[in-house]
């Protein structure tokens, strides 16, 4: 979160685009037979050490409370895993 030359703002708005790309260019990718959709497992945190679980919508949530925070730097782990969509029930 810090560069001699590069405003923090713009830092963290590199950051969302390029975790906004990843996710795209993961979701375009082909299904396997059986898979409804991909999804995420997000962790984020200040050090590897101190990952937590969160959603895949929450991302930008965090990366703006680091920025608020001033911290110098923070972990981002986006992996992708076949999702299956559960049925609703009729009750």
């Amino acid at each position: 979160m810090t560069h001699p030359k590069i405003k923090v703002d713009r830092l963290v708005e590199g950051v969302k685009h390029d975790v906004k790309k990843y996710v795209k260019r993961e979701r375009k990718k082909a299904l396997p037979e059986g898979v409804d959709y991909w999804d995420f497992d997000c962790k984020f945190g200040n050090t590897v050490e101190a990952l937590q679980k969160i959603h895949l919508a929450e991302i930008n949530t965090y990366i703006d409370q680091a920025k608020e925070q001033q911290v110098e730097s923070f972990c981002i782990e986006i992996q992708v895993k076949p999702g299956h969509r559960m049925k609703k029930s009729d009750t």
